[in-house]
Formats: structure tokens, sequence, C-alpha cells
């Protein structure tokens, strides 16, 4: 499928496969999100029994050039390690100052937001709630429910992402589970 990105086109696009004959969905298992939540025995054991997938996105491919809009979906699964529930790993961009929109199609959940200072904020998602995601804001989904958590994101497509530095420091926030209720804690290893 060719998409003119200077004319402009229309699609059919399907939140659980993308678009017919693009590219495979990227997916996120427990082994690829190894060392990004508290309970490294939960992790591990999730990892050695089954490796199960957490999280994937389909996007459209728009040309990574500065005024074409990078867009897609993304499904977070229903689940926990320890008791953290299922997340993205998170990003920054690497153009700091791109900003990003989220719109909750299906599932219930939060999108967790940093700058590099440390500002945190925690914006409850569900069907039809729409998150703007600053620019200089990280940027993470998290499933708080029992079925997939779905999104349609877009985004300057030139904006890059900076998965290194939340892999390396986290967030300063974490979502868990406290008796069925989803808290916000501090991150102990912040």
């Amino acid at each position: 499928m060719s998409l003119n990105w200077n004319r402009g086109f229309t699609i059919d696009f399907n939140l659980a496969t993308g678009l017919s004959g693009a590219v495979e969905s990227t997916k996120r298992r427990a082994s690829n999100m190894k060392g990004m939540y508290c309970d490294s025995k939960a992790e591990l054991e999730l990892i050695e029994n089954g490796d199960p997938l957490m999280y994937e996105f389909h996007e459209i491919g728009a040309p990574e050039d500065s005024g074409d809009v990078a867009a897609g979906t993304s499904i977070v699964y229903p689940g926990k390690v320890g008791d953290e529930y299922y997340m993205t790993a998170g990003h920054f961009h690497t153009i700091l100052a791109t900003a990003e929109v989220y719109y909750c199609l299906s599932g219930q959940g939060y999108m967790l937001v940093e700058n590099k200072d440390g500002d945190t904020e925690a914006y409850e998602l569900n069907a039809g709630k729409m998150v703007y995601v600053p620019k200089g804001y990280a940027h993470r989904s998290i499933n708080t429910g029992n079925v997939p958590l779905v999104t349609f994101f877009a985004f300057r497509a030139d904006a890059g992402h900076d998965y290194g530095t939340i892999k390396q420091r986290g967030f300063k926030k974490l979502i868990v589970d406290k008796s069925g209720t989803p808290t916000i804690v501090d991150n102990p290893r912040y």
C-alpha cells in the first residue's frame, strides 16, 4: 500500500492489526521490559513462564519529516508484575520540544507523564478521554483494567524516541494495585 504524504489519503486502520498489508506491529514482551518493574522476582517468573505480550503498537509509517504527523494505536494488555500494572516502556522524544496527543478508544488506565525535573502527573484514561502530553514530558501508558487499553496517538513525525533515559532512571512515581485500587506511590528506585 502506498500512502501519498504530499496530497493526503484516507485509510482503513484496524485497531488490532493496523494497516492492511502494512508493517507488523511492534511488540513488547516481559523480556523486553526486564528491569522496568520493581519486583525483579515477579518479572523473572513472568519471563520464564511464557514471556507474555505486555503491549504492542501500530504506526502508519509516516516519513520522519518535520511537517508530517506520525500516528497509530497502542494496545496495553491487562496484567501485573507484582503489584505494578502492565505498562509501556515510556519515553521522552528526542526532539524534547514535542507534544503528543493520546485518545482512549477502550479500556481503562493512566497516562503517567514526567519532565526531566521530576514534575509528575497521572491522567486517567477511559474510552472517550484525550490526554495532551506537553512538550518536554516523558510519558507511559498503564493498564489498570481487565481488558486491553487501546489508545490512538499522534505527534510530529521527526520527533524520535528516547527510551534510554526512562530505562535508566524510571519514573518518579508508580501506579500499583493496593487492595484492588490503582494507587500512585513513590518509586523506591528513583
